[in-house]
């Protein structure tokens, strides 16, 4: 029974023990206080590191933008002769591959019954002057009517209407050049027979060439009439030409603006439909030169260049490519006083404070010389 009794007395000690712990709340820190003192005392923060980046501020040069595009030649003008009437063909002084003279003749119609009318029509109209003319002096000398000598005057008229009419259906019989060119296509032979209206030659006009391409809604407010270009063809030759058309309507499936750069072609060695590479030139901007390998990319993805401005941040701009020269690319729209990163700039992002050391000595020269070789 003692025994009994004292386990139940050691419960209700250790019962009390407990209920006295809990009421103090200590058993909610478990844990925790460390955290708190963690909280109060935090390790040190590690120092962000400031990376060294090599800077140069670029020389400015003048540089006109090249807009690059593939197109090809066309001929200036293109005509598809035909005959006024039907008829026989009687001469045929040309050939394909003839350079003609505006005004030659290209083919004759056989004309035995239009030249004889013709013929017929100013035998009638010398009748008629030489009745005219006696008229006349009747009517002076008060021998003949008034209404008889207007009678006379208006047979004269007519005499020359029909002459005309006569001259002008011969006429029809004779296809000639309406430009300078080349017969570059010739349907006929001699002593066929045509129709009115059916296609008998094909003439180009091949002086100027016409380089023909299309440029984007970008590239579209840096163009006018007037703007150098180069145009490089298959074989490698390089003329010079002038933009002498820019459109103002979009291709409707493409969205690009259709040009045509004009390239004289006195030899005419440049035939049309051959593909050519148009770089079309525009006005020099103030820009400068730069290694290709100094492009980058931002944090929101798009391509430029990154600097150092006057507190060591790195600031970026977006690249306005005006050139890409076996030198460099030439961009515009930086400015003047910018300190541009050229080694090192991959591995810095805008806002980043820097040490911009200025690129070394060899650096410096290549880039000046770069410039300069781009400008000549």
């Amino acid at each position: 029974m003692a025994r009994f009794r004292f386990h139940k007395l050691v419960a209700l000690l250790v019962l009390v023990g407990f209920a006295a712990w809990v009421a103090t709340g200590e058993f909610s820190s478990v844990g925790s206080a460390q955290n708190e003192a963690e909280v109060k005392a935090p390790e040190a923060a590690p120092a962000r590191i400031v990376r060294t980046v090599a800077v140069i501020t670029p020389p400015r040069v003048k540089h006109s933008r090249a807009i690059r595009i593939s197109g090809q030649t066309d001929a200036d003008k293109r005509a598809v002769l035909a005959p006024r009437v039907s008829g026989v063909i009687s001469e045929l002084p040309v050939k394909q591959g003839d350079r003609v003279k505006a005004g030659d003749l290209i083919l004759l119609l056989a004309e035995e019954e239009k030249a004889a009318a013709v013929e017929n029509a100013r035998a009638l109209l010398q009748q008629r002057e030489a009745e005219w003319q006696a008229a006349e002096r009747l009517s002076k000398s008060g021998d003949l009517a008034k209404l008889q000598l207007d009678n006379a005057w208006s047979a004269l008229n007519a005499a020359r209407a029909a002459l005309r009419a006569a001259e002008a259906e011969l006429a029809r019989n004779e296809l000639k050049a309406p430009f300078d060119g080349v017969v570059d296509k010739l349907d006929v032979e001699l002593g066929s027979m045509v129709q009115q209206g059916s296609e008998v030659a094909t003439l180009i006009a091949l002086d100027p060439i016409i380089a023909e391409g299309e440029v984007s809604e970008r590239d579209l407010r840096h163009l006018e009439v007037g703007d150098s270009a180069e145009v490089r063809l298959v074989g490698g030759e390089t003329v010079k030409g002038t933009v002498r058309y820019v459109s103002r309507e979009a291709t409707a499936q493409t969205r690009t603006f259709p040009v045509e750069v004009a390239v004289d072609n006195p030899d005419r060695a440049i035939p049309a439909g051959m593909t050519a590479e148009i770089t079309l030139l525009t006005e020099p901007t103030e820009a400068v030169i730069l290694p290709r390998s100094v492009v980058t990319l931002s944090s929101r993805g798009d391509l430029g260049i990154r600097a150092v401005d006057k507190e060591s941040k790195v600031v970026f701009f977006p690249i306005d490519l005006v050139d890409d020269t076996p030198t460099g690319i030439v961009l515009a729209g930086i400015p003047a006083d910018a300190r541009i990163i050229v080694a090192g700039q991959d591995l810095v992002t805008e806002g980043d404070t820097v040490n911009a050391a200025e690129a070394d000595r060899a650096t410096l020269e290549k880039l000046i010389g770069d410039a300069e070789a781009g400008t000549q």
